[in-house]
């Protein structure tokens, strides 16, 4: 069941997107592409940015060839791609286990010998909450029946804010209305298990 609060939410940073004029905004994803983006990819858009994408799917031009565009094609994206960008914040951290030296202390004791490293984070990520693009590296929980995550800026395990929900998002990336990340009242709080405990 979609929340009305969540919605809202969701068709409000839509709505302030559009405004801007800053982005091209295609018609919104119908019910029936939802289902088979959620049922082909196996998760669930969290309420506000279902209806966010509802109200418009955000387009945008690679800056220079052989990029790809900032904003997941959800319509008609290249499947391969798009598994590419869900993996994306897992992927990164197995960079970090790798070549970095992470350890999540949740994971327990680190084995001794890197093959064995890589499948216990493997099998620790496979099981974590699943991040979902909304703009190039910028991210949201997956979740029906769930709203108002902050946004996160994820690079490997260089994680930040990039918006306190999505309407502030809208905000920090692209300019109009809202509070500067330097004001105090600017207060994000991660919702997430395992990637909250990342944010910077």
């Amino acid at each position: 069941m979609i929340t009305n609060e969540g919605a809202q939410l969701g068709a409000e940073a839509a709505r302030r997107l559009s405004q801007l004029g800053r982005v091209e905004v295609l018609p919104g994803l119908s019910d029936a592409e939802f289902a088979r983006v959620e049922a082909e990819f196996g998760f669930e858009f969290s309420d506000d940015h279902r209806a966010f994408l509802a109200a418009g799917l955000p387009t945008g031009r690679p800056s220079s060839p052989g990029r790809r565009q900032p904003w997941p094609d959800w319509r008609n994206g290249d499947p391969d791609e798009l598994r590419e960008r869900l993996a994306w914040p897992a992927d990164g951290v197995l960079f970090d286990v790798e070549h970095n030296s992470f350890w999540s202390e949740d994971w327990g004791a680190k084995p001794g010998v890197l093959a064995d490293v890589l499948m216990v984070a493997r099998t620790c990520l496979a099981a974590v909450p699943t991040m979902v693009p909304v703009c190039s590296h910028r991210y949201l929980p997956a979740g029906r029946g769930t709203y108002g995550h902050p946004v996160l800026s994820m690079y490997q395990t260089d994680i930040i804010y990039y918006g306190t929900d999505l309407v502030d998002y809208v905000h920090q990336e692209f300019g109009g209305p809202g509070l500067d990340r330097q004001d105090e009242a600017w207060d994000p709080k991660a919702t997430v298990s395992f990637w909250r405990d990342l944010v910077s």
